[in-house]
């Protein structure tokens, strides 16, 4: 689960972390107040939406000579301005893809001197099995772009789980970030702050980009990006509170109360596949034969007829798709149960599309002949290559 920047923020300062003082605006009528509260000279109006590049980001309304998602205001009426055409309007970054997110948030905060700008990120290294540090000087730009131009410029500092964010540990990041004076001394605390965070509330990323020594020489958070483990939000009441839900897809908060693990895509052609491997695969053979998927489902191993009903509706909710494949290996998952919720749920919803099965394994001789005494306008498919050939050609 993400969160909004003004929200992790708010959870690190709850930490004891360095961030500036802020404002979120749901209403432009709250602007003219939340400027005067944070005063000036210098303010910031950043678009809340849960994707990066915000600040090269354009609104589709305001055309492309508009400036981005992230504005610096240098008087109350400029402020005014921009929250005026910020507000409610769309805009694209490299993340949104093309239809870019509407912006129902804004966070209004104070302006910062700033002398450089640093990368810092934490998440689960699966490499090593811990928790790593992601440290570079090359701050305030796309961490890829850095990891592909100038690899030796991102360093990597594993955390020891019995030790945690020690003095030796601090020593390395500042070192990684090239500190020194002030700003040392404040990596001291806020490293172990952030480590403590990330582990109390079970997430799974928290980047700070840029993590910034200010002109005073001191550290401040001005970016937070925070993602939880889905996992382990039930033991986070106050984080399920943060959920935004008009940043998800409606499908995927649909397949979500039926514990499928669903990602909408932009093909048109639907998928319903047991194991994540295999809907990788199936989504591969899609493209190589010339379409592109228009999701990822996994219907998992123990799937139940009501589940598999629910996400075939789920797959016909979605306007773009124009055919569907169900590629079914049975182990746990068995063919027959598949079979029947696709029945049933073609029975609720109708079949207005091309709908090819490809059905293998557990009970399959008992899933064909309830797909084949159905009555329903199924194309059959023996292998997953054919199955490809046959939904791409229904398709067309």
């Amino acid at each position: 689960m993400n969160i909004h920047e003004y929200q992790a923020k708010a959870l690190l300062k709850s930490f004891g972390a360095p961030v500036a003082d802020g404002v979120p605006l749901l209403d432009a009528s709250d602007a003219p107040a939340a400027a005067d509260k944070l005063g000036g000279p210098v303010w910031v109006v950043k678009s809340q939406i849960h994707a990066g590049g915000r600040g090269k980001g354009k609104f589709k309304e305001l055309g492309p000579d508009a400036k981005g998602g992230v504005r610096l205001a240098f008087s109350k009426d400029e402020v005014l301005s921009h929250v005026g055409e910020m507000l409610g309007n769309t805009l694209v970054t490299k993340q949104t893809g093309p239809a870019g997110k509407q912006v129902n948030r804004l966070y209004l905060e104070d302006g910062a001197d700033i002398e450089s700008e640093l990368y810092c990120s934490i998440l689960v290294n699966r490499e090593t099995g811990k928790v790593s540090f992601v440290a570079s000087t090359e701050g305030g730009m796309d961490i890829e772009a850095v990891a592909e131009e100038t690899p030796e410029k991102i360093h990597t500092i594993d955390v020891d789980v019995e030790t945690g964010v020690d003095d030796a540990t601090v020593a390395k990041l500042n070192a990684a970030f090239e500190l020194t004076g002030a700003a040392a001394e404040d990596g001291k605390s806020l490293f172990p702050i952030l480590y403590k965070a990330f582990t109390e509330k079970d997430m799974s990323l928290l980047e700070i980009n840029p993590l910034i020594v200010m002109k005073d020489g001191h550290l401040r958070v001005l970016d937070a990006k925070v993602s939880f483990d889905g996992n382990a939000l039930f033991r986070h009441p106050d984080v399920m509170e943060l959920r935004d839900k008009t940043e998800e897809d409606e499908k995927e908060i649909e397949a979500s109360k039926y514990d499928l693990a669903y990602v909408a895509l932009d093909g048109d052609i639907g998928c319903m596949v047991n194991g994540a491997g295999l809907a990788m695969a199936t989504m591969d053979i899609i493209k190589l034969y010339g379409k592109e998927p228009a999701n990822f489902l996994d219907v998992g191993g123990g799937a139940t007829t009501e589940k598999v009903t629910a996400a075939f509706k789920i797959i016909t909710a979605d306007p773009n798709v124009k055919g569907i494949l169900v590629n079914i290996f049975g182990g746990i998952m068995r063919c027959d149960v598949i079979a029947e919720g696709v029945v049933q749920a073609v029975k609720d919803v109708g079949l207005q599309v091309p709908l090819v099965v490809r059905l293998e394994g557990t009970k399959v001789e008992e899933g064909k002949a309830i797909i084949n005494s159905s009555g329903l306008n199924v194309i059959a498919a023996d292998d997953l290559d054919d199955a490809a050939q046959k939904i791409v050609k229904a398709v067309g």
